[in-house]
């Protein structure tokens, strides 16, 4: 099989095994090495992501956030700066955690109770 091929066949399987889903705010990206990404959208740099070691890392996280959660008190699972809004509305955005948007100033998620 020429090398060519070889290169094309290894892009694919890493396409299919990368998954991205993109929300209004923030993306998530599954990594073919098990790690779970939270991306500012549009952004490029790495400033504008934090990398969970797994999707389930961040389903923990949620677990042991309280019933309303600012952006600040993300800092208590050590988020610093702009990761930590970014994660919060990544919280809100995606529909497998049980957050809702509750204020926007200071940004602020509602647990919805439909876990």
């Amino acid at each position: 099989m020429p090398v060519e091929a070889v290169e094309a066949l290894r892009g694919q399987l890493t396409d299919a095994l990368t998954q991205r889903r993109s929300f209004l705010h923030t993306d998530g990206v599954h990594r073919e090495d098990g790690a779970y990404v939270v991306e500012r959208r549009g952004a490029d740099s790495a400033g504008n992501a934090k990398v969970f070691d797994s999707f389930a890392m961040l389903e923990r996280l949620t677990e042991r956030l309280p019933d309303e959660v600012r952006a600040d008190d993300l800092s208590r699972v050590g988020l610093t700066g702009g990761r930590r809004h970014m994660v919060l509305w990544h919280l809100v955005e995606h529909p497998a955690f049980p957050f809702t948007l509750a204020s926007r100033q200071p940004l602020t998620a509602k647990r919805t109770g439909d876990e």
